[in-house]
């Protein structure tokens, strides 16, 4: 079945652009277009879509506000933000707002159509750039959460704390499957695991968690976020 897309963006060209791009696709069509962040969040629940092109800044409702609102309703879409602007609050707004995903809007076609799918996986996808600035922020100091969760993490098992701290490294199924010596579905179950104990989306929000409550480092060696 193709991969059901919503494209938001204020500038109708930037929409019909990105349209183009996707469904000359066999794996993925596009179901619906919005100018601003209220027809994304109601077409969002119209049309069901599996993933969703999010810009940032637009009028009526912006693409933090209107991911925050979309991601928190039963079954919700995979929101892919994609922006012009490289900005450290966007970065983190998207992603604590629900998003899985945030690249650059002069991203190659080939990066595009790759992140659409990675995160309609459940996988997370981030811009290079952000990437380090992401895992900067994290070395110059604490996290952005006030309050440390011991008692989130007291809810997972011991294995499941071993491979959300791989997940936070940017370790793979396969990768964590080889370094911890189980299987890959193994793996798959430990992650739905404990993404269902601490109330998370997906990958991504489970390494910003991980990087919060100090379960990931920054000098931690391979830590990064999958790129397209």
């Amino acid at each position: 079945m193709s991969l059901k897309v919503l494209v938001v963006d204020d500038q109708g060209i930037v929409r019909a652009g990105f349209a183009a791009v996707i469904d000359a696709e066999d794996d993925m069509t596009v179901v619906g277009e919005a100018a601003d962040g209220v027809a994304a969040v109601r077409l969002a629940e119209d049309l069901s879509p599996d993933v969703v092109l999010m810009d940032v800044r637009m009028p009526e409702l912006d693409g933090i506000a209107a991911t925050r609102i979309i991601t928190a309703r039963e079954n919700a879409p995979r929101v892919l933000v994609l922006t012009t602007f490289d900005l450290d609050a966007y970065v983190f707004d998207a992603l604590r707002a629900g998003a899985s995903g945030f690249l650059l809007k002069d991203v190659h076609a080939f990066e595009l159509l790759q992140g659409i799918r990675v995160v309609a996986t459940g996988e997370s996808v981030l811009a290079p750039s952000a990437t380090r600035r992401l895992i900067s922020h994290y070395a110059s100091g604490p996290g952005s959460r006030d309050a440390g969760g011991p008692h989130e993490l007291s809810t997972l098992t011991t294995s499941q704390r071993n491979v959300l701290g791989l997940v936070a490294a940017g370790l793979n199924n396969a990768e964590i499957a080889d370094t911890l010596g189980i299987t890959v579905g193994t793996v798959k179950s430990h992650v739905n695991a404990l993404l269902r104990k601490l109330g998370l989306r997906d990958r991504v929000q489970a390494t910003i968690l991980a990087y919060d409550l100090g379960l990931a480092h920054p000098n931690q060696p391979g830590t990064h976020l999958r790129r397209p």
